[in-house]
């Protein structure tokens, strides 16, 4: 797929390519995920961050059940134009599906991965099935 001048490298890689979403504001890392050709697309038609869900093979627009979106505040493309970051605006209380705010809230402190902070909703009651 080329984009503004630059062929980005989605064959290379099984057609997904890495995506960082960091909030544009704190910097935080939210989450890790894969965007393949259209949601990559769908992303930059519409200013709001979707993603491919590899457990589910389907388009995932962030936020479709929660009601957390992600608003795109910039987009950049790594040097080997195969990794992507995106700056997001975190509409809602969090990026992660269990409640914190970002997905990396568990810190390694030499022995084992302790949980930061608390989460800030139930998943149980923002993902009722």
């Amino acid at each position: 797929m080329e984009l503004g001048g630059v062929l980005l490298k989605f064959e290379k890689s099984g057609g997904l390519l890495p995506v960082i979403a960091q909030d544009y504001e704190t910097n935080e890392v939210l989450m890790l995920a894969y965007m393949n050709e259209l949601a990559l697309q769908k992303t930059i038609e519409t200013g709001k961050v979707h993603y491919w869900s590899r457990s589910r093979g389907k388009l995932w627009l962030k936020g479709e059940t929660s009601g957390h979106v992600q608003l795109l505040r910039a987009l950049f493309l790594d040097c080997d134009e195969d990794a992507i970051l995106v700056k997001v605006e975190q509409v809602g209380a969090a990026a992660c599906h269990t409640g914190h705010i970002s997905c990396f809230y568990r810190k390694f402190d030499g022995q084992g991965f302790v949980p930061q902070g608390k989460p800030v909703f139930d998943p149980k009651e923002v993902y009722k099935k």
